[in-house]
């Protein structure tokens, strides 16, 4: 069969012919005229998530709103314009205050500033002033009465020695001791008798850390007699250093004893935690809190700050 065949001049006609039909029927979309609506519709999901993302897009905070970086240690205060005191001058404005109140109810306060980090070791002992400031210390002993340890803790001055009747005594409610000590031969009875919830928020717990878990209990209660505790807190040591009516040298002694004390528990966890003395205050019972210049009267120049404070 032959092939047929088509005129040249038709062909090129059909051809042009097909190709503007083609773009009579394609609808041309101008730049300057908008979408059709079908494009402009999104899917339940894609709105979804773009109202979600709405939602939770991360919105400027202003400056002053913004989350500051934590401190990693504690706030000291700037000492170069501070006004300081001497010790006979500190005393003096707090005696004035605390007029009209017997001598032995209001007492004398010492606060340590250190400089340290928030988290560490923190300083904590007990001392044994050279002018003690509480005298009627209340002692319990853990020890079995009638040994040979709880006739030494009586002859020592210990208020109360027992075993059995102390626990059953705690457990009522009747706590009438100011601290309390345990001989080591005794402590699984004291851990048997569950006591930490009662003891423990008031700082009374005898444990190995704190020293109260004692194998020579006559020797510790004689210590313990009039000694204070103290602890670091927010970067601060505080103790109550003597009683009102205590001169300006009995307090010289007790200030020297205490520094020093703190300064060789420093020491010891300086591998730990490093700490530096900052500032000395001396405060009263109802009086305002005094920088001590480390000078002993206004006569003397005793330096600026803590660093010479062991000189008073």
């Amino acid at each position: 069969m032959a092939a047929p065949r088509y005129c040249p001049s038709c062909l090129s006609l059909a051809s042009q012919t097909t190709t503007t039909l083609f773009r009579a029927s394609t609808p041309r979309i101008s730049p300057f005229t908008p979408p059709p609506q079908s494009l402009l519709q999104q899917p339940n999901q894609l709105r979804a998530a773009s109202q979600n993302a709405l939602k939770y897009r991360r919105k400027d905070v202003p400056a002053s709103q913004k989350r500051k970086k934590a401190r990693s240690t504690f706030l000291v205060p700037d000492l170069r314009n501070a006004i300081q005191f001497s010790l006979v001058e500190a005393m003096r404005y707090l005696r004035a205050s605390e007029v009209g109140r017997p001598p032995t109810s209001s007492k004398y306060e010492l606060h340590l500033r250190l400089r340290t980090p928030k988290n560490g070791a923190v300083v904590r002992n007990r001392l044994r002033l050279p002018h003690p400031v509480k005298t009627d210390l209340r002692i319990c002993v853990i020890a079995p009465s009638d040994s040979p340890q709880g006739l030494a803790a009586k002859a020592a001055g210990a208020v109360i020695v027992g075993e059995e009747e102390i626990f059953l005594a705690i457990k009522e409610g009747r706590v009438e001791f100011d601290r309390c000590l345990c001989h080591t031969d005794s402590l699984a009875l004291l851990q048997k008798a569950n006591l930490g919830r009662i003891l423990g928020p008031k700082g009374l717990m005898p444990s190995v850390k704190t020293n109260t878990v004692v194998k020579d209990v006559g020797a510790s209660v004689r210590e313990m007699a009039g000694a204070s505790e103290y602890r670091e807190r927010f970067g601060v040591v505080r103790m109550a250093i003597g009683q009102l009516g205590f001169s300006a040298e009995e307090m010289q002694r007790n200030i020297r004893a205490f520094v020093e004390s703190v300064k060789r528990d420093m020491q010891g966890i300086s591998d730990q935690t490093a700490k530096d003395l900052h500032e000395v205050v001396l405060s009263s019972t109802n009086g305002p809190g005094l920088s001590l210049n480390g000078s002993f009267s206004s006569g003397e120049d005793g330096g600026v700050g803590a660093r010479d404070v062991s000189t008073l």
